[in-house]
């Protein structure tokens, strides 16, 4: 590197740490940052699209859970809070990060349960409809799950290869619906690229075909404004263990449209969906609301740590989480611009702010080494196969310099492998 070259790259960081510095100074959102928990040896954490950091509040959150609730109340609290829980959460997710209505999100199982509950009860809707859409670059669990319930039934994916940047244009799913198509199952954001899909308009060219829409919401729920009831969405599954930092195996929540309910039946009969828990009767009758989707009891522990970070949503309003998702990526492409890019290291995501989520993806060979070393320096990005360094940038809980230092620690550790 020459002298000159050492003196560019010294003048591009300082000038953007100077833009991050003013950037957090006026930030509206800024004063959340103290909200989460401190992670001691960590000085980037650019990973909360994979797994949300947990607040301070966490600890006292569960002790007091411990102490009270459970120690204190015992099987009481059954009665007195934790029967209604799931759909008590549920409409909170639903009011705050989903334009969801009451009485249509429920909290309970995993994702891929969920998933595999509501895939199944749309494709048994129609008996006359046999396909279900896919794409095929969409999370494992939706694929492995979509051809798992395909051998099941004897259903036909029809797959959709869309761009990798871009991610799935409304053409590409007209492209491949028909009279036989009985559901559309896509990614809001494409957890790879970052891509977000015209939730709207493809619902919309879904029903024009007669097809039920469902939406995977994992990687925008709680980033990204949403509007499903306005927008005709049939069914959704999202986790909560990312922008709403439930934490590691936090349960996943589902949204089922009001004029569904009843009327689809979810294929595992557990007690929790009986329309009368208590009746141990000898046959199954269904309850008529979202508590139709519960299966076995709920995981009222594991659903503790969200509720805090719904608070501060709430606060924050979902519409000020995204314009700062949407600065925050913007800066870090404008980072990657100036300090990667002359690295050979390739932009992987939109950089149409409005058709993207909540984190990029940057590509290069050695980035699989590069993770680990940016890991050891503490330095939590995410690396996504075969060559992807995933960005994840959540706004309450990320500065405009710490998303700064992650990218010009990734090229450092690029430049240090020569």
């Amino acid at each position: 590197m020459t002298d000159h070259e050492t003196r560019h790259d010294t003048t591009a960081d300082a000038s953007l740490r100077e833009l991050a510095a003013a950037l957090d100074a006026s930030d509206p959102l800024g004063a959340h940052l103290d909200a989460f928990a401190d992670a001691p040896g960590v000085h980037a954490y650019l990973d909360g699209n994979s797994l949300g950091r947990p607040l301070r509040d966490v600890p006292e959150r569960l002790a007091a859970f411990a102490r009270e609730d459970w120690g204190t109340r015992l099987i009481r609290s059954w009665d007195e809070q934790w029967m209604a829980l799931p759909m008590a959460l549920g409409d909170r997710i639903g009011a705050i990060a989903l334009g969801a209505a009451p009485g249509q999100t429920v909290v309970a199982d995993s994702t891929s349960v969920l998933i595999y509950k509501l895939l199944r009860a749309a494709l048994a809707h129609d008996p006359a409809r046999t396909e279900f859409v896919m794409e095929t670059g969409n999370f494992p669990t939706d694929r492995f799950l979509a051809e798992g319930v395909a051998a099941e039934t004897g259903a036909t994916i029809r797959w959709i290869e869309p761009d990798p940047v871009h991610g799935v244009q409304v053409a590409d799913v007209v492209a491949v619906l028909s009279e036989r198509t009985a559901v559309v199952s896509l990614s809001h954001v494409d957890y790879r690229s970052g891509a977000l899909a015209d939730m709207p308009a493809i619902t919309a060219a879904a029903h024009e075909a007669g097809a039920l829409m469902m939406w995977d919401l994992c990687h925008s729920a709680g980033v990204v404004p949403m509007q499903l009831d306005e927008w005709g969405v049939d069914l959704a599954v999202g986790c909560t263990y990312k922008y709403l930092n439930g934490g590691p195996g936090s349960p996943a929540f589902a949204y089922l449209r009001r004029s569904l309910q009843g009327v689809l039946q979810q294929p595992i009969q557990g007690w929790w969906s009986a329309a009368d828990i208590f009746a141990m009767g000898p046959e199954y009758v269904p309850a008529a609301d979202i508590r139709q989707l519960l299966s076995g009891t709920p995981p009222v522990t594991s659903m503790l740590a969200m509720q805090g970070m719904l608070d501060l949503i709430e606060q924050a309003t979902i519409g000020a989480v995204r314009e700062k998702s949407q600065a925050l990526t913007d800066l870090a492409i404008r980072a990657y611009d100036e300090v990667l890019a002359p690295l050979g290291v390739r932009l992987l995501s939109t950089r149409d702010a409005a058709a993207r989520g909540g984190h990029i993806t940057i590509g290069h060979p050695d980035f699989r080494a590069v993770t680990q070393r940016l890991w050891a320096d503490g330095i939590i990005p995410d690396f996504r196969f075969p060559d992807g360094i995933r960005l994840g940038l959540s706004p309450l809980s990320t500065s405009y310099t710490e998303t700064v230092g992650g990218v010009l620690a990734v090229r450092d550790a690029l430049a240090a492998r020569g």
